[in-house]
């Protein structure tokens, strides 16, 4: 390793930060109604959805009226992913004639994308009509990032209003989401993508010969439009069965480079939406510096633990045991490692090699950033609300430390808030957990694997952490379509997503009808380093106090036994 490999790595927190700054700060305005350089050409069409759909943008709405319709959203992109996954047969934009997808998968797809999860258990070049994965799954892309982006808004005006029984309109947010911040950045990077080489067509996949005379089908498609919002949405959900690694969808460095870019892009900049919003700008870049922390620490870890090689590999010959297994060699090692580590730290669960070839400790690393509830960034949305809900837990921990009622950006800390946070964060780990030992236990669970083993254990945690953290990346070796899978996969992606957030729109609620407590020389400052440092130690605590006995028994066990020489 050289220092010119580490370039990517060196360079990605540095034009992330760039980049997050001002788009936060654009963010603000956004959903503030301010004046933006985009309001000229997008306030018209603007009012005119309000017109068509009958919202009154002036109307807010109380927090569970607000989740109301959050709920109500949801179940309607349910339903209609749904029957459009089995009725595409009979629909247009269908050139490889596909049938209707079986119904546990059409089930499971349909929850995966409109919970932001995006989990694939299919092949979607052998399995979704052009028209399903334009009208169905890129469109969820869209929607489900917006609903992600809403409630993380109405949380930040939880905190800044005082006395108000409302915390802004769920449809308002929704749309502004898509107008202003979702799209113009999706045709940008659909641009770039393009002209990087990313296929973008509804022509049919085209038939090739290969020179011993065998016919080949390629698959092709309107890839660039979905791959772009697949990245800024944190969904993930590729095109084709490869992913981030099909040359089609990721042809080039820069290409790679800029899916991770994208991925982390705006849940790094919510913490500056935050900032702006509160009037409180340090406060949003302590947010940012707790995430970014977590973030270069998985990133090292996994790195290090890549860059060490498989020692059974090196018995054999292979020059310091370099794992080169399950990676794309047009990015390498460290371009992998990268975009393990973000696509896992976000809910996104694009791939750009297989986890499950990953040294096991850095399965553990990856393992862990889902377990904990996506807040290293985390998705679109979420991932402000999860650090936010871990941060009140701080801060409840500090007020026992200190004998005084807990305090977080002016607001008392009550009973209420700590019930609600504690659902936020146990609920998608009991669920992972409790599935997980299902799993293990029955012999539906059992036969989608590949691998015997604490390997095989990995593989089904995985799949539930994926699942329950609203991530969407597979680790590989388990075969996740069937129907106990879909099934058990989709109770875990409604459970994490909705766990998640109505709580937190619950919280939102309670905050904004509280005062504003004035700093006082006994109020403990959450700008600092000391808030940093204990917001990440709680962090790292909490998830491995969950989930320690189960890492030891997968992962952990996994790297013992490969270096006394045994593999799974």
């Amino acid at each position: 390793m050289t220092l010119t490999d580490l370039i990517p790595a060196l360079l990605l927190p540095c034009i992330l930060t760039v980049l997050a700054v001002p788009l936060g700060e654009f963010m603000s305005k956004v959903y503030s109604g301010g004046h933006t350089f985009l309001s000229p050409i997008l306030r018209p069409p603007e009012r005119l959805l309000y017109r068509l759909f009958g919202i009154d943008e002036s109307e807010e709405m109380s927090w569970k009226t607000y989740a109301w319709s959050f709920v109500v959203f949801n179940v309607i992109g349910i339903v209609a992913l749904f029957l459009l996954q089995r009725l595409q047969g009979l629909l247009p934009f269908n050139p490889s004639g596909f049938g209707p997808v079986r119904w546990d998968t059409a089930l499971n797809t349909a929850v995966s994308f409109v919970t932001n999860t995006n989990w694939q258990s299919y092949s979607g070049e052998q399995t979704m009509s052009y028209l399903t994965q334009m009208l169905g799954l890129t469109v969820q892309n869209f929607l489900s990032a917006a609903a992600g982006l809403a409630p993380a808004i109405a949380l930040i005006r939880g905190f800044s209003r005082k006395g108000s029984e409302t915390i802004g309109n769920f449809w308002v947010d929704l749309t502004r989401s898509i107008l202003y911040i979702l799209l113009p950045l999706a045709v940008l990077w659909s641009l770039v993508l393009v002209s990087q080489g990313v296929v973008q067509t509804l022509n049919a996949p085209i038939d090739a010969w290969t020179p011993g005379g065998q016919k080949q089908v390629i698959s092709v498609g309107p890839v660039a439009s979905q791959e772009a919002i697949k990245q800024l949405g944190t969904n993930g959900g590729g095109f084709f069965n490869a992913n981030a690694s099909h040359p089609f969808e990721n042809p080039t460095p820069l290409t790679d480079f800029m899916g991770v870019l994208g991925l982390l892009l705006l849940p790094a900049a919510l913490p500056f939406t935050l900032g702006a919003m509160l009037n409180n700008r340090r406060q949003g870049w302590a947010i940012f510096a707790s995430m970014m922390a977590l973030y270069l620490m998985g990133s090292g870890i996994i790195l290090w633990v890549e860059m060490q090689g498989n020692p059974l590999l090196e018995k054999i010959g292979v020059m310091n045991g370099i794992n080169l297994e399950g990676k794309e060699m047009r990015f390498g090692i460290i371009n992998s490692v990268l975009f393990a580590q973000s696509t896992t730290a976000t809910s996104c669960g694009a791939v750009n090699s297989l986890h499950d070839s990953l040294m096991p400790l850095s399965g553990l690393i990856l393992m862990f950033n889902m377990a904990i509830g996506e807040v290293i960034f985390g998705g679109v949305g979420t991932g402000l609300i999860g650090v936010l809900i871990y941060a009140i837990l701080t801060m409840f921990l500090a007020g026992l430390m200190i004998g005084r009622t807990p305090e977080f950006i002016g607001k008392k800390l009550e009973s209420f808030e700590m019930v609600m946070s504690l659902i936020v964060i146990l609920s998608p780990a009991l669920l992972l957990l409790i599935m997980s030992s299902i799993a293990i236990s029955t012999q539906a669970g059992l036969s989608g694997l590949s691998n015997p083993g604490p390997h095989g254990l990995s593989e089904i945690v995985y799949a539930y952490a994926s699942t329950s953290g609203n991530n969407g990346s597979a680790f590989g070796g388990l075969n996740a379509d069937t129907l106990f899978y879909n099934l058990t996969t989709s109770l875990a992606m409604l459970v994490g997503r909705f766990s998640t957030i109505l709580p937190a729109l619950a919280v939102a609620g309670s905050l904004a009808e509280k005062k504003i407590v004035p700093v006082s020389t006994a109020t403990f400052p959450t700008t600092g380093t000391l808030f940093i440092v204990m917001l990440v130690s709680v962090v790292i605590i909490v998830g491995a106090l969950t989930f320690f006995p189960i890492f030891t028994l997968g992962p952990f066990l996994e790297h013992l036994l490969m270096t006394a020489g045994k593999t799974f």
